[in-house]
């Protein structure tokens, strides 16, 4: 069980870079800088968190907008580890558009972060039934929340559902060699 874990908190940690599921802003605002930066899977510099800030506060956004920079800027948190700051601005994202799926998907990776398993398998749940852009990680997060809640053939199948959408990913096949399947 130990070692288990072990392998669980590994496939988190190197989880987190690639999990980004920034969303889309057009122009030259603040706003479409502080969505380069979410989408570029770089560490985030403080800069990159000024333009979210700027947008957020100075620019006229539009709803849609301001959801965005609210996923985005929780992005670039999550990758400086302000988990908790992070959650904040998808939880704010989510109650400006509930169907948002982006805020569902990357909170879930912050909550596997924080090892709440259970809330996060509900919100890659919620995250794939509104179509997010990046289901092959929703599928990767959720294998990784029933895994560790001991729904072992549910992690499977989420693991293989996440290489299949994306087969030039490696985590998931890494993770798929590790299961054995036995017939009953």
């Amino acid at each position: 069980m130990a070692f288990r874990r072990i392998v669980l908190a590994a496939a988190v940690a190197t989880f987190a870079i690639p999990a980004s599921a920034a969303v889309l802003v057009i122009g030259n605002s603040s706003a479409r800088l502080c969505y380069e930066a979410a989408d570029s899977n770089l560490v985030p510099t403080p800069a990159a968190l000024g333009y979210c800030d700027s947008a957020l506060t100075n620019d006229t956004l539009t709803t849609d907008d301001t959801v965005a920079t609210h996923v985005n800027r929780g992005i670039l948190l999550m990758r400086r580890h302000q988990i908790d700051n992070a959650i904040a601005d998808f939880d704010t994202a989510m109650q400006l558009d509930p169907d948002q799926p982006e805020a569902y998907l990357n909170k879930g990776v912050a909550l596997l972060q924080m090892e709440n398993y259970g809330e996060a398998l509900g919100l890659f749940n919620t995250a794939i039934a509104r179509n997010t852009r990046r289901p092959e990680i929703a599928y990767y997060g959720r294998a990784i929340a029933n895994e560790t809640l001991g729904h072992v053939r549910a992690a499977y199948n989420d693991y293989r559902q996440a290489s299949q959408i994306s087969p030039n990913w490696r985590e998931p096949q890494i993770e798929l060699t590790r299961f054995r399947i036995v017939s009953r």
